[in-house]
């Protein structure tokens, strides 16, 4: 497999300076006396998979949420493709949502929808013909190595085979920016590995730029351009893989034992 570092150094190479997305500045969230997240700056550059790793209740999903907007931060500044996310509108906050993919814990599939049927679904807004849609929920069926699955149900599906749809329910609309929520918890280490997997090739395929959260150090280890260590609410490292493994913090170097 290639160097994942790679991807992105070849990226700056070829188009100069890469390009910044997502740049998150002194970020702070509160829930009452709950300092979730305490003056938290973190950047995405365009076509870079950013890991971020921390234990439970250290603000890795409040983050997420923030950065799109579902919780609005108590100070700081979030821009994402070049906009400011605190002064947007409601329509032109829909536009910039419309360019981020997300994929679920649970991979959020509807239960009474077939496959095809959930991959349809964002689609309906878009204005496609019955054969685009055909089109797409084939190469997005294919894409993720489930060609033949469009007439099943949720409930038929394996774990795995559910993140892979829901990834490319989420791939349909050809987002920019990817949120990976947890993508191989639950799955055993053959089909984590897999999914891991499919997340560098949609890297690779699309020039997408995620944020992935999770707990697992393999898929780190796999996907990760870059790896953020958050320890309550604050960054407390960050480096590639092969740098915070060798780091002088033994609780940062606890992630990768």
């Amino acid at each position: 497999m290639e160097n994942n570092t790679e991807i992105v150094k070849e990226e700056k190479q070829k188009n100069g300076n890469a390009e910044l997305v997502v740049d998150i500045q002194h970020l702070s969230k509160s829930f009452g006396d709950n300092h979730v997240l305490k003056d938290m700056n973190v950047t995405v550059y365009k076509g870079e998979n950013l890991v971020i790793l921390g234990k439970s209740g250290s603000g890795k999903s409040v983050l997420i949420k923030c950065l799109v907007r579902l919780l609005e931060p108590d100070k700081g500044t979030i821009t994402v493709l070049g906009n400011d996310m605190a002064n947007l509108k409601d329509n032109e906050l829909n536009e910039v949502r419309k360019k981020i993919g997300f994929l679920f814990q649970s991979a959020a599939l509807y239960d009474s929808m077939t496959v095809r049927e959930n991959l349809e679904f964002p689609l309906r807004d878009q204005k496609k013909s019955s054969e685009e849609m055909e089109t797409l929920v084939k190469e997005g069926l294919e894409s993720v190595g489930l060609p033949d699955a469009a007439d099943l149900m949720p409930s038929e599906l394996s774990g795995g085979m559910r993140k892979r749809i829901g990834l490319a329910r989420t791939m349909i609309l050809k987002p920019d920016i990817m949120l990976y929520d947890e993508p191989t918890t639950g799955l055993d280490p053959i089909t984590s590995k897999e999914i891991s997997q499919l997340i560098l090739e949609v890297q690779k395929k699309e020039q997408t730029s995620s944020i992935i959260i999770t707990h697992d150090i393999e898929c780190a280890k796999i996907t990760a351009n870059r790896i953020v260590v958050l320890k309550e609410g604050v960054v407390v490292a960050e480096g590639t893989y092969e740098e915070l493994e060798k780091s002088e913090d033994e609780w940062v170097r606890s992630f990768f034992e």
